[in-house]
């Protein structure tokens, strides 16, 4: 959008807001009630938040009991409130973040600083929104800044003012140099209001009648009945094509791994069939190898010490045969003595009587 067409839009909004709402003065307060307040005030009207801070001011003995105290009973404290259960969340976690940081429950060192210094310190803090520190900025800090709502966002979105994104982001470039710094705390208090009515029923006609004022071509952006129901179906179109995706990984998955699962067992099978197939083939051999081998072994073990007796008794065979041949030869001697025998003895007995004579022959006489 050009920038001379904003800042049109802008001061003519101005003028219309003027028209139907009447600006608030705010209180004085210290910088962290400022802070609590915003809390309390965001996309509410000012009656509420006037209501709820009160409540829990009187209800509660310090800040340091509200930050303790659980989410549920704040949340019936702000019972006035749009959303009370995300004003309780942000109120106490401001709570907790500003303690834990300070250890006290003040902020008013903030005004001493420099403001960049102080919005960054801000911005670190748990629960606190840009409307808060905007807000905070604008009524503690001396800074120009406008805070702005989601109803109010949506308010200058629906009058041409804002597109769709930069509502969405919660930043209207050159808002707050259409805007003077003098005229920052009414526009804003009057564009609140009108935000707090948006969000507490967007199909409000005064609201719209009033927007219609500041643009005619707001009825376009205007949101239609039914048209959350059709935003969350078109949502739903678009994320079904990531489901689907989604499902058919998940069913991919779920193939692969029932293949996996599938072979598993068939490698089981081929596992236990092998060693059943290979055991036959060991048997086979073992079966003949009695059957052949086992046969010839025991006639080799019943012949062998057949021809291995004669080899460990050869040297005993070979002595024997050595006697027996000495036996053989002694009496074949004898035999010889004998065929001669006849003729031995009877020379002997000769000789003998010869020698018997002779003998006495030669012997002296007595």
């Amino acid at each position: 959008m050009p920038a001379s067409n904003r800042a049109a839009l802008i001061s003519k909004a101005q003028k219309v807001l003027s028209k139907h709402f009447t600006p608030v003065n705010q209180v004085e307060r210290p910088v962290l009630e400022h802070l609590l307040y915003a809390c309390c005030l965001e996309n509410n009207r000012y009656e509420v938040a006037d209501e709820t801070f009160a409540r829990l001011q009187e209800s509660m003995f310090d800040w340091n009991e509200v930050r303790v105290t659980t989410i549920r009973e704040l949340s019936e404290l702000m019972k006035g409130n749009v959303d009370p259960t995300k004003a309780a969340n942000q109120l106490k976690h401001t709570l907790h973040s500003v303690f834990e940081s300070v250890y006290a429950f003040d902020l008013e060192i903030l005004k001493k600083q420099n403001l960049g210094v102080s919005v960054k310190q801000l911005e670190g803090y748990r629960g606190v929104t840009p409307f808060a520190i905007a807000y905070v900025v604008q009524n503690s800090l001396g800074g120009h800044a406008i805070p702005l709502s989601e109803g109010a966002l949506n308010a200058l979105h629906y009058a041409g003012i804002a597109t769709e994104a930069e509502a969405k982001a919660g930043k209207v470039p050159g808002l707050e140099r259409a805007v003077p710094k003098t005229k920052g705390a009414e526009f804003s208090s009057i564009l609140h209001q009108l935000g707090a009515e948006l969000a507490a029923s967007p199909f409000n006609t005064n609201s719209r009648a009033i927007i219609l004022e500041i643009d005619a071509g707001a009825k376009e952006r205007f949101p239609k009945r039914g048209g959350r129901k059709a935003a969350k179906k078109k949502e739903a179109k678009k994320a079904a094509p990531s489901k689907k995706a989604a499902e058919k990984k998940t069913a991919a998955k779920k193939t692969v791994e029932k293949k996996k699962a599938a072979a598993k067992p068939t490698a089981k099978k081929a596992a236990a069939k092998k060693p059943a197939a290979k055991k036959p083939a060991a048997k086979k051999p073992a079966a003949k190898k009695p059957a052949t081998k086992k046969p010839t072994a025991k006639k080799a073990a019943a012949k062998k010490p057949a021809t291995k007796k004669p080899t460990t008794k050869k040297p005993a065979t070979k002595k024997a045969a050595a006697t027996k041949k000495k036996k053989a030869t002694v009496p074949k001697k004898k035999v010889a003595k004998k065929k001669a025998s006849g003729s031995i003895t009877k020379r002997a007995a000769k000789g003998k009587k010869k020698s018997a004579s002779k003998q006495l022959a030669r012997r002296k006489p007595r």
